[in-house]
């Protein structure tokens, strides 16, 4: 069975908690929940803009898969939290455009989204990936 290693990068926001920012065995690359948070900085970014929110979350899981060696071609699911079910349709757009525009096999992830509470305040979406390189 092959080693589970965690991934770490500076390209995305250092864990607040006690988790790896991501996870890695064999081919599977598993992604830690993301949101909107400025890697250099720590701070929580756009309040109130669930679309610039969702860009920044997606910058970051990206910044955490590519560090584990994978990109959106493999991501195989991706996991979406939202606050406010109003923020849906402008969540999606954002979403659809930034992954779009990075799976060129044409097969986007699948995805489920989730209404629910978010252990930040000024959090409106959080990610997760699940990635197959293999």
């Amino acid at each position: 069975m092959a080693d589970r290693t965690a991934i770490t990068t500076t390209e995305a926001p250092a864990p607040a908690h006690t988790f790896s920012q991501g996870v890695r065995r064999g081919p599977f690359v598993q992604v830690s929940g993301q949101g909107p948070v400025d890697p250099a900085t720590s701070e929580y970014l756009h309040p109130g803009d669930v679309a610039a929110q969702t860009i920044r979350t997606l910058q970051n899981v990206e910044a955490i898969l590519t560090a584990g060696g994978a990109t959106f071609d493999d991501v195989m699911m991706l996991r979406v939290y939202l606050t406010k079910r109003e923020d849906f349709p402008i969540m999606n757009e954002a979403y659809g455009e930034f992954v779009s525009a990075r799976v060129t096999t044409g097969v986007l992830p699948a995805r489920t989204t989730v209404f629910t509470g978010l252990p930040r305040e000024e959090m409106l979406v959080e990610i997760d990936a699940l990635a197959v390189t293999a």
